[in-house]
Order: C-alpha cells, then structure tokens, then sequence
C-alpha cells in the first residue's frame, strides 16, 4: 500500500471507480459519512434492489438529508462510524468517500473495528480518500492542512491489512473533476462547510481568494483533485 502515487493519469468521476470495483445491486450498503447525500443518491438509484444506510455525524446536514422525501430505499441515521449502529455481520459493502479521516485520530481503529463487526464474511469495504498533491490541496492546505490526519487514516488502513483484519484486494488512484462557477461557490462548500469551523481572518482569507481566482476563467475554476482508493475484504 502506498499513501500517494506519481503521476496520476486517471481522470474520471468517482462513480466509475466504485461502479467498476463493487456490484451495488441486491445489496445492503452502509455509507459512513454521507454529507449532503449526492452520492448517496447515485448509490441508490442507479442500481436495483439496493438498500443503503447513510450515517452522517454531522446534525446540520442530517437534518436537511431527513428532507429528503424521494429515496425510499435509504436510511439516513445521525451516527458516527465509531459506533455504528447495526448488527453484527448485517451489511454487504461498507463505503466512505474522503471521511476516514474527518474521524478523530484516537478513533480511527475502532471505526475500522465497527466496520468489520457489521461486516458479512468475504464483505467489502470501499474507501477513498484525498491525496496531499495537486493545484487545490495547495487551497486548502492554506487554512485547513489535513497532511497529519491524512497521513494517519492511511496508517489506520495499512495496519488494519497488515495485522490481517482486512485483504487488500485493490488500490487505485485518480483524479476526480470538480468545478466551482466562482470564488462564492467555493467559499460556501468548503470554507463554511457546516462539518468545519474554518476561522480565517481578513489577510488569509484575500489569500485563499487570490490563490483561487488565478485558475478562473470563463466557465469557472476547475480542478483535478488526486484521490485514493482502497477496497479491502473482510
């Protein structure tokens, strides 16, 4: 297992990672960290016979995920994935995109814990997380660095599958698009993300500004975010 990979030449949605990794279809899937649900959705509708369970620890987004009034086959539950709340050997894939390492560092092992409690024999668990590269890392890294937190949900997945809990069976890399029409798009979505409390004064906020405007144009500002995937079996 490596923490990043040079060069990146994959460019694509997530959607057809996890689509050409996973067979979604008459499964139980728990989502750990659903945010505001967008994948959630895709999960869910583009398949049949998909039962999803989406945790999100965060009460301002469960409770507009609770709105949500057209996904019948999913269940939205304000839990974290330290204390999941199902039974044992109850679910088919366990999913979290980019959220191991918003878990807490003294819990990302139990996470891993709970993941193989709820876990079916020969079950997989898809997770993906962000790459410390690239032109919006280097946004980001200006008020919020994650390289520490990062770096420890890679080593909370490494000793999972050294210590024999888990099988690696595939990691991959990509890079996923995102556009932001403008710098206010961007600015709500990630520095006012309702999961953070993002405290930039006056001088570093015209900075992140500045950093960000250099990569608009017309169609706004596009970025190819580096992402790493491990699926790993229970």
């Amino acid at each position: 297992m490596k923490i990043s990979a040079h060069p990146i030449e994959v460019i694509c949605p997530e959607s057809e990672v996890y689509n050409r990794l996973l067979s979604l279809d008459n499964k139980h899937i728990l989502e750990l960290g659903c945010g505001t649900a967008q994948k959630t959705r895709d999960i869910a509708t583009s398949g049949v016979n998909r039962r999803v369970t989406a945790l999100e620890v965060d009460v301002t987004a469960h409770q507009k995920n609770l709105q949500i009034d057209d996904l019948p086959n999913v269940k939205f539950v304000l839990a974290g994935a330290q204390q999941i709340p199902l039974d044992e050997e109850s679910t088919d894939i366990v999913m979290m995109f980019k959220s191991l390492h918003h878990v807490p560092v003294e819990l990302m092992g139990v996470s891993l814990q709970e993941i193989h409690r709820v876990l079916k024999p020969g079950g997989l668990v898809y997770i993906s997380e962000p790459v410390f590269s690239g032109d919006f890392n280097d946004i980001l890294r200006l008020f919020n660095n994650e390289h520490k937190v990062r770096e420890a949900a890679f080593n909370t997945l490494k000793k999972v599958v050294d210590e024999g809990m888990f099988h690696l069976v595939e990691e991959t890399f990509f890079n996923t698009p995102r556009r932001y029409k403008d710098f206010a798009e961007f600015e709500n979505t990630i520095i006012n993300a309702s999961y953070s409390d993002h405290q930039l004064d006056d001088k570093l906020f015209e900075r992140v500004k500045h950093m960000f405007e250099q990569h608009l144009d017309d169609n706004g500002a596009l970025f190819f975010k580096p992402v790493r995937v491990d699926l790993l079996q229970k």
